[in-house]
């Protein structure tokens, strides 16, 4: 039995373990690879299916901001467009205002007494006149005061003329007095009590 030599055999198996083994590990590698490859694709895949879909955000989203903006632009053209109709019904509400004003002021003045001048700023009128004398004067304003569009008289100036040369230019005072005008009565409305 001594002559039988098993090395051979051993290395022969070794041998074909060791390719086993190599064969087994290629393998290995290659179905790594492979996961790793298919892995890479997956992850891209989701990459790029992200990118899109951040795309669409952005474009709708800047649709949006585009419609915003026009709503905006919309909302100032609405505020603008209200105030002129605020301003237009003023006007509208104020049209007879003008035709009381002078009508007021034809009934209230008394004999004796001239208007030079009228002026208007807001809702204060400043008149420049010339009476015969300070109790027309007294009149005209006590005739403002009960008017129903004029209120507050204020004399503000009252200086007399010096003595005529000439009979014919007769003596009397020039005035300058404040009167403010009343708000319009509408319907259901009445004048402010003082």
């Amino acid at each position: 039995m001594s002559g039988i030599n098993l090395l051979p055999w051993r290395a022969e198996r070794r041998k074909q373990k060791q390719q086993q083994f190599l064969s087994f590990t290629a393998l290995g590698l290659l179905l790594g690879a492979a996961a790793l490859l298919i892995l890479h694709f997956q992850i891209a895949g989701a990459i790029e299916y992200q990118e899109l879909r951040n795309n669409y955000l952005k474009s709708e989203l800047s649709q949006i901001d585009q419609k915003i903006k026009e709503i905006e632009d919309l909302e100032t053209k609405k505020k603008r467009l209200l105030s002129r109709m605020d301003v237009i019904q003023q006007l509208q509400l104020s049209r007879p205002e003008i035709v009381h004003l002078f009508d007021e002021l034809a009934r209230t003045i008394p004999d004796g007494v001239q208007l030079i001048d009228l002026a208007q700023a807001g809702k204060l009128l400043t008149i420049d006149g010339i009476a015969q004398s300070n109790a027309r004067v007294s009149v005209y304003m006590r005739n403002l005061e009960f008017s129903p569009w004029l209120q507050d008289p204020v004399l503000n100036v009252i200086e007399g003329k010096p003595e005529a040369k000439d009979k014919r230019e007769q003596r009397g005072s020039k005035f300058t007095l404040q009167v403010r005008q009343t708000e319009i009565s509408r319907p259901g409305q009445q004048k402010n009590p003082k």
